[in-house]
C-alpha cells in the first residue's frame, strides 16, 4: 500500500459513526482498511467485552483506547466515591477489551470553584492509579475547550493537563490532545513540545471547528470543513516523536443523519487531504 493511501495510522471512534453498533463499526472499519478503533463504553453494553476485543483484533483492528473515564468532581463524598468506582470499572473494561489506554474527560461541577474541581480530579486519578498499574492501563487526560469548564471539564488547556501530570508524576498518566479543544491556544506548540519531552503525549484526536457552528457539542466538522490548522498541529505532534494514531472523533448530528458507509469514505478522503 502506498503512503498516499495508507490508513494504518487512522483510527475512528465508535461515536463518530454513532448509528452503527460496535459489531457494524468494527466490520466496516476493517473492510475500509482502517488501522485502529477507539471504543466508547456504551457500545459495550450487553456484550462479552473480552470476545468483542478478540473479534476486533481478528479483523485486523488495533484497539487504541477506551473512551471515556473521568468526571471525578462532585459536590459530596457520595458522588466522588461513585465516580472513582466507575473509573475502576472502566479500567476493568479496558483490560477485558485489550485497550491499553482510557481517555479521561475529567469533569466539573457547576458553581463549584474550578480550583476545587481540579483538586478532585487529581485526587480521583490518584485513587484509581493502583488499579491502572495492576492492569498496565494508561490514563490520558483530555483537556476540553474552556466553553465546557462549567460541567464537563475543569482541565481546559494543555498547560492545566500538564500541571496535573506534574503533580501525579506517574508514567501511566498523560494527555490526549484533541484539536477541537486546543487549536486556539497561543501556547499550543510550547505545550505540545513539553508534553512530548515528558513522554506523556498519549493520543491525538482530529476533527474540525466549523464557522459558524450550530451546536458546540454536536456540530463538529469533518476534517477540512472548518478553520483548524490540522496539518500544522499534526506536525507539532509528530515533531515530538509521537508515532500513535490519528483518531477521528466527530460529534455531528448532521453526519450521523447521513449514510454511514458514505461518511466513512469521506473520513478516509478528508484524512488524506487535510491531515
Amino acid at each position: 500500500m502506498s503512503e498516499l493511501t495508507d490508513f494504518s495510522k487512522l483510527c475512528v471512534h465508535t461515536i463518530t459513526t454513532k448509528p452503527w453498533s460496535v459489531e457494524e463499526a468494527m466490520d466496516r472499519y476493517a473492510a475500509a482498511e482502517i488501522g485502529g478503533i477507539t471504543v466508547w463504553r456504551q457500545w459495550l453494553d450487553g456484550r462479552d467485552i473480552e470476545k468483542t476485543g478478540e473479534r476486533m483484533r481478528a479483523n485486523g483492528l488495533e484497539v487504541v483506547s477506551l473512551c471515556r473515564g473521568g468526571f471525578f468532581p462532585a459536590s459530596d463524598q457520595k458522588g466522588i466515591d461513585e465516580a472513582i468506582a466507575d473509573n475502576r470499572l472502566a479500567i476493568h473494561e479496558a483490560a477485558a477489551l485489550g485497550a491499553p489506554m482510557i481517555v479521561l474527560v475529567c469533569g466539573a461541577v457547576p458553581g463549584q470553584p474550578l480550583t476545587e474541581s481540579r483538586k478532585q480530579i487529581a485526587d480521583g486519578i490518584a485513587a484509581v492509579l493502583p488499579l491502572a498499574e495492576e492492569h498496565g492501563i494508561k490514563l490520558a487526560i483530555e483537556p476540553l475547550h474552556p466553553m465546557y469548564a462549567d460541567d464537563r471539564s475543569a482541565i481546559n488547556t494543555m498547560a492545566s493537563a500538564n500541571a496535573v501530570c506534574d503533580e501525579l508524576d506517574h508514567p501511566l498518566v498523560g494527555i490526549a490532545a484533541d484539536v477541537y479543544h486546543i487549536w486556539w491556544d497561543p501556547d499550543l506548540e510550547e505545550q505540545i513540545q513539553l508534553t512530548g519531552a515528558k513522554n506523556r503525549l498519549f493520543a491525538f484526536h482530529v476533527c474540525d471547528w466549523k464557522t459558524p457552528t450550530t451546536d458546540f457539542l454536536n456540530d463538529r466538522g469533518l476534517m477540512g470543513e472548518g478553520c483548524i490548522d490540522l496539518k500544522g498541529i499534526r506536525a507539532m505532534v509528530e515533531a515530538t516523536g509521537f508515532e500513535g494514531f490519528n483518531e477521528v472523533e466527530v460529534f455531528s448530528e448532521r453526519w450521523w443523519a447521513r449514510d454511514q458507509d458514505e461518511f466513512l469514505g469521506k473520513i478516509k478522503k478528508a484524512y488524506l487531504d487535510f491531515c
